[in-house]
């Protein structure tokens, strides 16, 4: 793959002939049906080739195209401040690129993104099919402003048996596959992963703690005491045996479900003719757990052994694509997204190009049913054939099972839809309303809380949570260590102004404004919210969650680096903390009540709890790492197997501290120099 990145070259200015026809070949114009402008819903029209800024654009597009190769590849647009406005793959780049050079008969998405291209970038491929996992992966770095975007990319869940270990834990698992073991899934939430974890240790009793926590027990844990583990740690079993219950977990996450608890029900059959009834009863719940998991699986299937179904729904200009997973013949959960495209683009597009970006990081199944017929399927499967070591088959069933499963995958992203739809509606309501009350000048589009949490000034954390048109925007939360020095244990005041200027100032780097015009003028805040949902960079509003002596701290703070023209609001909660009689105070009016039964009372308590809740958990979450962690993490050179070494030698850290240089030497797998510098590390402290 070779890479060629320049801005516009200087050659000589091509003429009309010089170009592609009008007429050349379609199949690869349609490549651009991609493009998009989440902000433009104007009905398509033909721009005329003298409209300035189209021509311009035309232009910078023509001197790339007049040194492009035929090959395949991936092109990338960009405006003149060098923000990325498209991502597009090829099987032929002088082609492609040069149906944008035509200057005429685009539509008004596409001459929106001409228009504002200022430079291209291209990156030429071996195949057109690792164009479009270039591509995929391109997309979803970059964030382009006229692609398809999938905004929700988290990781899924897996369960992990590991294989590392002579006795093997099972956990769940996100992210890259590193570690030994067979991985299941994927699951759609981590709820279910810990429902299905928590019911197989009960069914097979595997342990779950680490591998540190197990090598150094000396007697059974509680789990072992509430017959949750078979205490492999301490010998109450022997290691054959609990191999053994780790295959059977194996094969009944792999499928072979009844074939595990017919075998189940003959060790019961047999406990009970024997007259063990304890040993019977141990198998009567373990045989509930499984059933247990089986029985919440929703819809099953009995001919479609491992498929993910993707189905979309179009309603009012907006997207949802839900995914269901099925292994092993089970419903493994399902998923809503609701992708970021242009209210023109065709539903089979909008789903190719997700379906591109959702597995650049996942493994596919060996079958991928679809609602809607993709254009690049045969593409689409061969580039995720590529990335597995067998044959992955894309489909739109027209009869028998899977047709039905892609019907009920269709059925829950219309109604998934539908929800999405009114609570948007009942939240841009909710902002008009806000608005009024706060005698803003304008509905607000960004709302940022803010909360504090500490106790008595240890571990102290800010918390900023942001709502927006389509409720919380939880990938713009921020959290702040409270770093000064100067701050007296459990000063709020000043943990609010270090927490506000922190956050401004670094808003006045990025994304400067002119923040010398005064506050908009109060008003009537009764205009409805875009419907784009995309979130300014300046919030709208402030809300501190404190009384005037927070707002005053937080206005001073916002006054001393220049920003004034920010709304704040401080909310005081009511006496004895009852929620309901909260007190609200803005600059420049006295202090008021809402009424107790006003929806808009309850939106800001939702927003106030929110900032609490998030404050309250990175705090304890910082706590928590405080109080598990370890002098040695402190040593340069000590990793985690040198750790697990000292500990499995010693014990516990206090007898390393007082060990001798030679005991520890004698570690093993710990070098002189390594026992030399956690002797003197110790020593030098001490």
């Amino acid at each position: 793959m070779s890479r060629d990145t320049a801005k516009a070259p200087p050659p000589k200015e091509p003429s009309r002939k010089d170009l592609p026809p009008d007429g050349f070949d379609e199949s690869e114009d349609d490549e651009g049906a991609l493009e998009v402008s989440a902000a433009d819903d104007a009905p398509e029209i033909d721009f005329d080739f003298e409209d300035g800024a189209v021509k311009a654009g035309t232009e910078i597009i023509r001197r790339f195209w007049t040194t492009l190769p035929t090959s395949p590849g991936v092109y990338r647009m960009f405006d003149d401040k060098g923000d990325v406005l498209y991502v597009g793959k090829a099987k032929n780049l002088k082609a492609r690129v040069g149906s944008y050079a035509r200057g005429q008969a685009h539509s008004n998405r596409i001459a929106r993104m001409i228009s504002q291209t200022a430079a291209m970038e291209f990156v030429t491929t071996a195949t057109e099919t690792e164009a479009l996992l270039l591509e995929a992966n391109l997309i979803k770095q970059l964030k382009p402003r006229f692609n398809v975007l999938m905004r929700d990319d988290k990781s899924f869940p897996y369960i992990l048996v590991t294989g590392d270990s002579e006795a093997p834990q099972i956990i769940k698992h996100r992210g890259a596959r590193r570690r030994k073991g067979s991985y299941y899934g994927p699951f759609a939430s981590v709820w279910a992963v810990n429902r299905t974890v928590n019911a197989l240790q009960r069914a097979f009793l595997l342990r779950t703690c680490t591998d540190s926590y197990y090598e150094n027990r000396t007697r059974p844990c509680l789990l072992y005491q509430i017959k949750r583990c078979a205490g492999p740690c301490t010998g109450e079993i022997d290691l054959g045996e609990y191999q053994a219950l780790a295959e059977n977990a194996k094969n009944f996450l792999s499928g072979k479900s009844n074939a595990v608890k017919d075998r189940m029900r003959d060790e019961m059959q047999d406990a009970s003719e024997k007259l063990e009834f304890e040993r019977a009863a141990r198998y009567r719940d373990r045989i509930a757990a499984l059933s247990a998991i089986q029985g919440t699986q929703g819809v099953n299937t009995q001919g479609v052994e491992e498929a993910d179904v993707f189905a979309l729904d179009e309603q009012a200009g907006q997207f949802c694509i839900e995914v269901f997973f099925f292994r092993n013949f089970q419903n493994w959960g399902n998923r809503a997204y609701f992708p970021k495209a242009d209210r023109s683009m065709t539903p089979d597009e909008v789903l190719a190009s997700f379906m591109g970006q959702f597995y650049d990081d996942k493994p596919a199944p060996r079958l991928v049913l679809v609602s809607h017929v993709i254009e690049d399927a045969e593409l689409l499967a061969a580039a995720l054939s590529s990335r597995t070591e067998y044959r992955v088959d894309i489909h739109q069933p027209q009869r028998g099972e899977r047709k039905n499963l892609v019907d009920y995958a269709q059925r829950n992203a219309k109604e998934a839809l539908g929800r999405r739809l009114a609570d948007t509606a009942s939240q841009g309501k909710l902002l008009v309303a806000l608005g009024q009350s706060f005698g803003l000048g304008a509905t607000p589009r960004r709302i940022e809380v803010y909360d504090n949490s500490h106790i008595m000034g240890t571990n102290a954390v800010g918390g900023m949570i942001v709502a927006g048109p389509t409720g919380f925007a939880k990938t713009h939360y921020r959290t702040f260590n409270i770093k000064s020095e100067e701050l007296t244990p459990g000063d709020d005041y000043g943990m609010m102004r270090e927490v506000l200027q922190r956050r401004f100032k670094r808003l006045v780097k990025e994304n400067p404004r002119d923040t010398t015009e005064p506050a908009a003028a109060l008003g009537d805040a009764s205009e409805p919210v875009p419907e784009s949902d995309t979130l300014p960079a300046w919030p709208d509003l402030v809300l501190i969650d404190g009384g005037k002596g927070q707002l005053d701290a937080a206005r001073t703070a916002l006054e001393e680096i220049g920003v004034i023209d920010v709304a704040l609001v401080g909310i005081a909660k009511g006496r004895d903390r009852d929620a309901g009689r909260e007190t609200f105070f803005v600059p420049g009016r006295p202090p008021f009540k809402l009424p107790p039964r006003d929806p808009t009372l309850y939106f800001v308590q939702r927003l106030r709890d929110e900032a609490h809740r998030f404050a309250i958990g990175t705090h304890r979450a910082k706590r928590k790492r405080e109080m598990i962690s370890n002098p040695l993490d402190e040593i340069a050179g000590i990793g985690p197997s040198r750790k697990r070494a000292l500990l499995h030698h010693f014990g516990t850290v206090k007898a390393i501290q007082r060990a001798a240089f030679e005991d520890l030497a004698k570690t093993p797998g710990v070098n002189a120099a390594t026992a030399r510098a956690v002797y003197d590390f110790f020593h030098t402290n001490a």
